[in-house]
């Protein structure tokens, strides 16, 4: 299946689609490891999928979890030497994947076609069909939004010259029901060929068993989300084209960035020093010690962060100066 040009094909308004996922589950897709991402709802493009990973570090534990579920899965196909990423990058932008399909946890449970290591990757209500894994061999340092989302012309344009392609321990290419069709392997699609099958009955070693145990409560961890969670890495909807909650979000954060700024340079006008990285790159938070809830971090705890929950601190020694220059008697 081939990304054609840069957009996924897809139902939406989607161009250049992006997604982002907590490590270590990012790099793992990206490395062409994993080849079923699971979600709580359909995959709504086909084509490229750019993986974008999220802020929040991974523990090692989490890791250890992981990696230990696809050694034990890939032994099931005689693979007994996996390579692993040395680095689990956070918010970076790390390459990028096709979209051959989703299906139903039971329909790729049933798939014959497919490897038996790919049918135990299935632990979720809906398995996105990943094949043709990409990496950038210099990550994108770049924030991410939620749901699948639009990557911004730029970072396309300069992110698309630096993909490499990837050996996967086990290539895998699913195949679709009608080839003229990109959208023809979806949920429900293969259940009539299914009718008379049973779940494949694999003599799981305990290894395997303990393993699959682990991954699922590793996965636990990034699954009590209030809207679209997945038990692997889902961050909620957001930026989906279709969504007018996210539109409206995002003019509220829009407003109330601009009502900040404002003050602030009214507020320090006389303070050339401080206006100067203000005019330049608008209210950098980082240099004014702000106190924010990023969306992608607070995952897992309902802590979801909005323009509402940020809070400067004037404690930062040269803002400080600056604004205490500007001060007049009232």
């Amino acid at each position: 299946m081939n990304g054609g040009g840069g957009g996924g094909g897809g139902r939406g308004n989607y161009r250049n689609p992006c997604l982002t996922m907590h490590q270590p589950w990012a790099s793992l897709l990206v490395y062409g490891i994993k080849r079923i991402e699971g979600r709580s709802w359909p995959a709504p493009i086909r084509g490229r999928l750019w993986i974008h990973a999220a802020g929040k570090v991974p523990d090692q534990e989490t890791i250890k979890a992981m990696e230990d579920f696809y050694r034990e899965i890939y032994k099931v196909n005689g693979v007994e030497e996996l390579k692993f990423p040395e680095h689990y990058p956070t918010s970076r932008l790390l390459g990028c994947i096709d979209v051959a399909g989703c299906l139903r946890r039971n329909e790729v449970e049933c798939w014959q076609e497919v490897p038996e290591g790919v049918r135990l990757e299935a632990q979720t209500d809906f398995c996105w069909l990943c094949e043709n894994p990409q990496r950038l061999l210099i990550p994108f340092e770049m924030r991410g939004f939620q749901g699948v989302y639009n990557l911004e012309r730029r970072i396309y344009d300069a992110a698309v010259r630096g993909l490499t392609p990837v050996k996967s321990p086990l290539p895998v290419k699913f195949p679709l029901p009608d080839s003229r069709d990109s959208f023809s392997l979806k949920p429900g699609s293969l259940v009539s060929s299914f009718s008379s099958l049973k779940v494949s009955e694999v003599k799981k070693p305990e290894t395997l068993t303990a393993a699959i145990a682990g991954a699922c409560a590793a996965a636990a961890q990034y699954s009590k989300q209030p809207q679209r969670s997945s038990t692997t890495n889902t961050i909620p909807q957001r930026d989906n084209p279709d969504s007018r909650e996210a539109s409206q979000f995002k003019n509220k954060s829009n407003n109330s960035e601009m009502n900040e700024r404002h003050v602030a340079e009214t507020e320090l006008s006389r303070s050339p020093e401080a206006l100067q990285p203000l005019s330049q790159t608008g209210l950098d938070y980082h240099k004014m010690n702000v106190t924010e809830t990023r969306v992608d971090e607070g995952i897992g705890s309902g802590t979801q962060g909005s323009s509402r929950d940020m809070k400067l601190n004037v404690g930062t020694p040269k803002i400080f100066a600056a604004a205490m220059e500007g001060l007049r008697p009232v």
